[in-house]
């Protein structure tokens, strides 16, 4: 806040400064501060205070509130600049419709796009009303539902920053990030929550006020009450409004306010990646960052107004939140739901798309296939029969469509190709009529149960081969996309019309990759595998107050490490090939974070750590990229094994080896008892005899593990530990 203040001091006014009449009745303000200025000049000194006006300086997004700078002498903009910028656009063109479908909080609740616009511009001004500044931080902590995405595009458009994450985080781990992030407000879930969390934020963090955006303060515990001013969504909301109506209605009102536009560069939210292990790294994502994504998305996802879809999804993770943002730049309709109700729903809502992670693509797909196992012996053979027909078509149109992956850069022989082509056309064609019939016997019924009459769109984990070739069978389309949340964060993605199984697709607009030597920095050519950079728009700002990871991350040329290993496909002119060009293909990470299907990330270092606490595990190495759950590969420490077998009697006393099933029992115990405080935990175990060593190229030189090493080395058996 800036004020204009006329300040002057002097000792004539060591008593109030009014007379017995009164200052105002004799002199004018202007004649008084002459006076006091001349007074001032000859005692050196003024002690009384004059106020003149105050102008507390406000940001806005310039389009969305277009009418505020307006009002101040600015000129209103054409094109958004700002995240908040696209509700205006999308309350004029699609209005009345539909925009979000909240069914399971309570109040149940349907807003058109007017509403949601009018709603998020009411909470921005309430929040400027109870004292939130431009540039502050306050904590999203909620999970999915319409009021956090007002909450959201209500705080971003008052110009401030917020810091995000769900409900079901620890207490801990909300204050560390609310302390590293400075915070000074709380928004969360409902009085739950709040009455979960009090006591651990009350006596460690400094709090503003806080917001409830569910419930109401009379389900607050007495004793959580911690003397700073408590919110419901409903009165920040009626605050807003009255406050808007008064600056509309009022000159002398909007003159007590200078508004500026926020700009494309500023921070629009940080976004913790490292959970509660080690330094957090917060990402800082600007509004840039994220128009980006709203503006090119439409290429892999061609939504038209009244397409609707079914969110689920953390709103806090990146992939989700930019793909809302973009779908509602573009007149769709959100039904929010959860796992428990997601089965339900897709028959009930038929969405048109569906935005999630691999594992509930998993999912369907085990349901799928268990139902078709319930059916009664004909027809669960005639179901599977059709599957195979269907996969095998499928298989011959990726061949005639040139849509089969390949790293060889040498072009294939002309009349090869052409025979090849041909072939594969005929067993397309041969096996179309009983594709189609399978689409019209058994397909329909699973469409009418799930939906998706469109895309599926899956990210935020890799996508298992035979998952995708089932829904390709199935005449069910899945767009597998790719990127970071320091890319804000859609790096790559397969369109509609280069849906490559197997690939991530090619870079979206305006994004630049290139495969580079992990230890030279060489830019590798098209088929060679290795450390996959990316520049554009799209790049995080940096890591809050971690200008050394950042410096890590980002090359002084722009160019963002995503610690992912792949390949780029060579572009050829004919054959199997030859419409793949410039698709990336992932094969596993450079860095040892682990993203399970679930899009959640993991960071083992944790677990190892705490693992190696016992005596049992000479050492240990964590795996699950891209599975349900985590697992481990345990080299035990046999003769600590055996005592420990010997103490607990599971062994005789003459015993001098211990069974692997008998080892795998105590290490399991162990895990269980060394990891119980970590985030997360360890699933199916493969004990290795050999330790790893230098010698056999297991270990660095300074003795650390290479985890895509022993992942290779034992790749059948883990693959097997898995099914």
């Amino acid at each position: 806040m800036i004020t204009t203040t006329m300040s002057l001091k002097s000792n004539l006014f060591a008593t109030p400064c009014r007379g017995r009449h009164g200052v105002s009745q004799f002199w004018s303000q202007q004649q008084l501060v002459t006076i006091l200025v001349s007074k001032s000049r000859k005692l050196g000194r003024v002690h009384c205070q004059s106020k003149t006006a105050e102008v507390d300086i406000r940001k806005c997004s310039p389009f969305l509130e277009s009418e505020l700078l307006s009002g101040n002498g600015g000129l209103p903009l054409t094109e958004w600049r700002t995240v908040p910028d696209i509700w205006r656009t999308s309350a004029e063109k699609f209005g009345d419709r539909v925009a979000v479908v909240d069914p399971y909080h309570d109040p149940p609740t349907t807003m058109t796009y007017k509403q949601l616009d009018q709603e998020i511009v009411d909470f921005s001004e309430g929040l400027r009303v109870i004292g939130l500044k431009p540039h502050e931080k306050i904590a999203l902590f909620a999970d999915n539902s319409c009021r956090w995405l007002v909450a959201d595009q209500g705080m971003m458009a008052s110009g401030a920053i917020n810091v995000v994450r769900g409900s079901r985080s620890s207490d801990q781990e909300l204050l560390q990030l609310y302390s590293h992030s400075e915070s000074v407000a709380l928004a969360i879930d409902n009085p739950e929550m709040y009455n979960r969390i009090a006591d651990t934020f009350g006596s460690h963090a400094a709090v503003r006020f806080v917001i409830l955006l569910w419930g109401e303060k009379s389900s607050l515990v007495t004793e959580a009450r911690q003397g700073y001013p408590i919110y419901t969504y409903k009165e920040i909301i009626e605050l807003g409004h009255k406050s808007r109506v008064d600056l509309l209605d009022s000159e002398d009102a909007r003159k007590r306010y200078s508004y500026e536009a926020i700009n494309s560069d500023d921070v629009a939210t940080l976004v913790y990646t490292s959970g509660t292990t080690g330094n957090p790294k917060g990402v800082m994502l600007t509004h840039k960052n994220l128009l980006h994504q709203i503006l090119n998305l439409w290429e892999i996802v061609p939504a038209v107004p009244g397409d609707r879809f079914l969110s689920m999804l953390p709103p806090w993770h990146a992939y989700e939140r930019a793909c809302e943002y973009f779908i509602f730049s573009r007149g769709t309709e959100q039904v929010y739901t959860t796992v428990k109700n997601l089965k339900e729903d897709l028959r009930r809502y038929q969405p048109h798309y569906l935005i999630s992670v691999p594992l509930v693509y998993e999912t369907l797909y085990s349901g799928i296939i268990k139902q078709i196992n319930s059916n009664s012996a004909a027809r669960k053979l005639i179901a599977q029969l059709f599957l195979r027909i269907s996969m095998a078509y499928m298989e011959a149109k990726r061949i005639y469509e040139g849509k089969c992956l390949t790293k060889d850069t040498k072009q294939p022989s002309y009349i090869v190709s052409l025979l090849d082509w041909l072939w594969a056309r005929t067993i397309a064609a041969i096996l179309l009529p009983l594709h189609m019939l399978a689409k019209k016997i058994v397909y329909s019924k699973i469409h009418s149960g799930i939906g998706i009459s469109k895309a599926g769109i899956s990210g935020g984990g890799s996508l298992s081969s035979h998952v995708d070739k089932f829904f390709e069978a199935i005449d069910i389309k899945i767009q597998n996309g790719y990127g970071l949340t320091e890319s804000a964060p859609v790096i790559a993605a397969r369109s509609l019309t280069c849906n490559v199984l197997g690939s991530i697709g090619r870079p979206i607009r305006h994004v630049e990759v290139k495969v580079v030597n992990s230890e030279t920095d060489e830019v590798l050519p098209p088929g060679s595998k290795g450390t996959v950079k990316a520049r554009g728009p799209l790049i995080m700002k940096g890591y809050y107050k971690n200008p050394v990871a950042t410096k890590q991350a980002i090359d002084e040329n722009g160019w963002l490490n995503t610690g992912d290993l792949g390949w780029i496909v060579p572009d050829l002119s004919i054959g199997r090939s030859r419409n793949c060009g410039g698709a990336i293909v992932l094969e596993g990470r450079a860095k040892d974070t682990i993203v399970l299907s679930t899009g959640e990330n993991v960071e083992p270092s944790e677990i190892e750590e705490a693992a190696m606490g016992s005596s049992l595990i000479q050492q240990i190495v964590v795996i699950g990229q891209d599975q349900r759950r985590l697992g481990a590969i345990i080299v035990p420490n046999k003769e600590e094994v055996l005592l420990a077998a010997k103490r607990s009697a599971i062994v005789d006393s003459e015993t001098t080896e211990v069974s692997k099933d008998k080892t795998l029992g105590l290490l399991h115990e162990e895990l269980r008892k060394w990891t119980s405080g970590c985030s997360f935990q360890v699933g199916p175990i493969l004990v290795v005899d050999q330790p790893f060593t230098i010698d056999s190229g297991l270990l660095t030189p300074t003795m650390k593990i290479k985890r895509d090493r022993v992942a290779a080395l034992y790749k059948e058996q883990i693959d097997n530990l898995y099914k």
